[in-house]
C-alpha cells in the first residue's frame, strides 16, 4: 500500500513540474548576406505628403535628387605574435651527470622584422632542488627570427645537484620588444 501512494506522489510530482516548465523561444540574429547576392535599398522616387496626427496634409517634400553611393572599406588586422608551444622536459640526472636538452619553442607565424622581437624566460639560472646552488641554466639567442626557434638549450649540472627526488619548475615566456 505504502508504494503504491510513494508512486502516485510521484507521478504527481513529475506532472507538476512538467506543467509548470516553459517554452523558450530564442531567435537568433540575422547573418547579413554575402556580398554577391546584396541588391541595393531601393530609393523613393516620388514626393512625400506629409500628414498629422489627424490626417490632415501639413506639407509636402519635394524629392530633389536621388543617387545611390557604393562604399567599400579595408580593415588593417594585426595578429600579434604569440607562443604556441609548451614545453614539458622530463629528464633523469644520474649522479654528477651534466646533461644539454635543445628545445624548441614555436610562434604563431614569422615575425616580420629581423632582429626586433626577443625571447624573455622568467628565470634562466634556476636552483632545482633548493640547496643555494644554481644547477640550471637555460640558453638562448637574443633574437627571434623565425616561426620555429630551435637554437634553445636546457643545461643541467648533476654535480651541484645535492638532493634527490622528483622536482618541478614552471618557467614563464614572454616575446618582448627589442627597444
Amino acid at each position: 500500500m505504502k508504494k503504491k501512494i510513494f508512486r502516485i506522489i510521484l507521478m504527481i510530482f513529475f506532472n507538476c513540474m512538467v506543467s509548470y516548465s516553459k517554452e523558450i523561444n530564442i531567435e537568433f540574429p540575422k547573418l547579413p548576406k554575402l556580398e554577391e547576392d546584396m541588391a541595393p535599398p531601393l530609393l523613393p522616387k516620388d514626393d512625400i505628403l506629409e500628414i498629422d496626427n489627424e490626417g490632415k496634409i501639413i506639407g509636402k517634400r519635394i524629392l530633389e535628387k536621388n543617387t545611390t553611393v557604393y562604399l567599400e572599406s579595408k580593415v588593417n588586422v594585426f595578429v600579434p605574435l604569440e607562443i604556441i608551444s609548451d614545453i614539458d622536459i622530463e629528464t633523469l640526472i644520474i649522479d654528477d651527470q651534466k646533461l644539454e636538452i635543445p628545445f624548441d619553442v614555436e610562434l604563431n607565424r614569422t615575425p616580420e622584422k629581423k632582429d626586433y622581437y626577443k625571447l624573455h624566460y622568467s628565470e634562466t639560472e634556476i636552483d632545482i632542488d633548493q640547496d643555494g646552488k644554481t644547477d640550471t641554466h637555460i640558453y638562448s639567442s637574443p633574437f627571434i627570427n623565425t616561426k620555429v626557434k630551435t637554437d634553445n638549450l636546457l643545461y643541467i649540472d648533476g654535480e651541484k645537484i645535492s638532493k634527490e627526488g622528483t622536482f618541478k619548475k614552471k618557467v614563464y615566456m614572454t616575446i618582448e620588444i627589442r627597444e
